[in-house]
């Protein structure tokens, strides 16, 4: 092959190549997204995407009607634009339940070159307005209805969406900063508490064991001097009965100061109101023609004319009935509560004030022993009041108490630490670094209160007090439908906290709210709104729940700023 041929076959495979191109480029609509290229590749006939048993003439694609079920014969067009999640005019068998009726396409698709490229809804192509916000190009109003021109302002809205990009991504990358921050913190505090159950656990150990052997040292203590007598306040039946009285006379000493009391107010509001009835007596208008002003006028009448004298208050003097006890009262309460008591032992102890003092620390050793040994076989009872216990005993209890409350104390710390470690804070434990820490809104009449893993508050700016909205109960999800850039409707899991068991609404139930988390810089209450009577729901910002790009990826979504 010459040089000259060669180079005729080059030029031949070059012109192939163009044409191939060019028809590639032709084979593709307008409004087709190089993702459902392939679709419209046969340039003779066109096959319906989500239809395929419906083909028609590649000619009647963008021909401005409307052929298949699912509308991928007009991607360039507005022709299919009624088509919804369900159409029963476009059943192409009504036999055939699987008859798709979706549109395959999801809108008008826009190049954008500067920008990004998008897709308008069909109902927004050659509408008359200039879609910017996702066609800046101004392509889809491709056909100028009423003489209208979209100008292509991609390259400064790209420019513009490229700098709200860039502080977006400084933004998330900030969040995500504070979420790494976060997590660590939460790791820590995790460790802090794991170790912290362990101590716990052990001082719990160490606690019971002096519980127990302070117990032992009071049976001992105890046991050896239960047989001591300790003085004080005498306890015979008539001291007994003497303080008994006492309390019951200035029971009903003070109960006669509050009846005296009330007496007196309602005698002044007697006289205030018998004072208004004798004016309203001597002022109102006889001619006024109201039977019920006329009524009140002769009961009012009659009640003057009764006999009142057997109301009069019996003559006492009230003074000196509540006068306090003192030595002019004819009651000698100290007399009576000091009373001796004759029988049992204090009588022995009379006789041993005669007997020389050897004589009576002799006896007072062998009457201890006698009793303790009178004590330990029954015959006497054991002393059953502090008043009764010596010096010894009380100070071994008040240890032994310290020991139990000391215990108890350790304990509950060691059941809240263990709760503490079986809840659920959420991915990573991130929660568990906010707990305790709280944010507010100022919302006009209220402000609302969040505080992370414990309450949310409802707090009234006029002094009618704080409503509790709910308490932490658990971690959640919840799904909320959002605007897509192409204004399609698409649900989107977000995390969320559940507060329950909040104060009873009147007439309605305990009050709970759902926090909704937002990715974000900053934790910060958005805004509140109640549902449903007693049911709130908070939307949230906060840099616990931001996710990489490459966390993301991994969930098929997108970053969150």
């Amino acid at each position: 092959m010459t040089r000259n041929h060669r180079a005729l076959l080059l030029l031949s495979l070059a012109a192939l190549y163009t044409g191939a191109t060019a028809a590639g480029a032709a084979a593709r609509p307008r409004g087709v997204g190089p993702e459902f290229a392939k679709f419209y590749k046969d340039s003779s006939t066109f096959t319906c995407i989500s239809n395929p048993s419906i083909t028609i003439a590649y000619s009647a694609v963008n021909d401005d009607y409307c052929d298949c079920p699912d509308g991928s014969d007009e991607p360039g067009t507005s022709a299919c634009s009624f088509i919804s999640n369900f159409s029963p005019s476009f059943i192409s068998d009504p036999g055939d339940e699987k008859s798709n009726r979706t549109p395959a396409l999801p809108g008008f698709y826009c190049k954008n070159k500067g920008h990004k490229p998008s897709y308008v809804p069909f109902q927004r192509v050659n509408d008359g307005v200039c879609d910017y916000d996702l066609c800046c190009d101004g392509s889809d109003e491709w056909a100028h209805p009423g003489g209208i021109k979209c100008e292509n302002k991609c390259k400064e809205i790209g420019k513009e969406w490229r700098k709200k990009e860039e502080s977006k991504q400084k933004s998330l990358n900030a969040a995500m900063k504070k979420r790494r921050d976060l997590v660590q913190a939460a790791s820590k505090l995790k460790k802090e508490t794991e170790d912290r159950v362990k101590d716990l656990e052990v001082e719990v150990k160490a606690s019971k064991i002096k519980v127990r052997e302070l117990e032992k040292e009071v049976e001992k203590v105890f046991a050896r001097d239960r047989g001591k007598i300790v003085k004080g306040k005498k306890q015979g039946k008539v001291n007994v009965l003497a303080g008994l009285a006492r309390d019951r006379v200035e029971e009903l000493r003070t109960s006669l100061v509050d009846v005296r009391f009330q007496k007196e107010q309602l005698e002044t509001r007697l006289t205030e109101l018998e004072g208004l009835l004798s004016k309203f007596k001597d002022e109102y208008n006889p001619n006024f023609n109201d039977e019920g002003v006329k009524r009140a006028v002769r009961s009012w009448e009659d009640y003057v004319a009764k006999d009142h004298s057997d109301m009069a208050p019996p003559h006492q003097d009230l003074d000196e009935l509540t006068k306090p006890d003192g030595p002019d009262s004819g009651i000698n309460w100290e007399q009576w509560e000091n009373e001796q008591d004759e029988s049992g032992m204090s009588l022995i102890y009379k006789v041993a004030a005669y007997l020389p003092p050897s004589l009576v620390n002799y006896m007072e050793d062998k009457l201890a022993e006698f009793r303790s040994l009178l004590i330990s076989n029954g015959i006497l009872a054991e002393p059953d009041t502090d008043s009764n216990e010596t010096q010894a005993v009380r100070e071994a209890r008040d240890r032994l108490s310290a020991a139990e409350s000391s215990l108890s104390t350790l304990e509950s710390s060691l059941a809240e630490h263990k709760e503490d470690l079986g809840k659920d804070f959420g991915k990573d434990s991130v929660f568990l670094a906010l707990k305790g820490s709280c944010i507010s809104k100022d919302s006009g009449e209220y402000n609302y209160e969040l505080c992370w893993m414990d309450r949310t508050t409802q707090k009234s700016k006029k002094g009618r007090g704080d409503t509790v909205m709910g308490n932490f109960d658990k971690v959640s999800s919840v799904t909320i439908d959002e605007a897509t850039a192409s204004g399609r409707i698409v649900p989107k899991e977000k995390v969320a906290l559940e507060y329950i068991n909040g104060q009873k609404c009147w007439n309605g139930p305990s009050r709970s709210t759902k926090i909704i988390l937002e990715c974000g810089e900053n934790d910060e209450i958005l805004k509140v709104a109640e549902d449903e009577k007693c049911v709130y729901s908070m939307y949230v910002t906060t840099p616990a729940v931001c996710e990489s790009s490459n966390d993301k990826k991994a969930s098929g979504g997108r970053d969150e700023l």
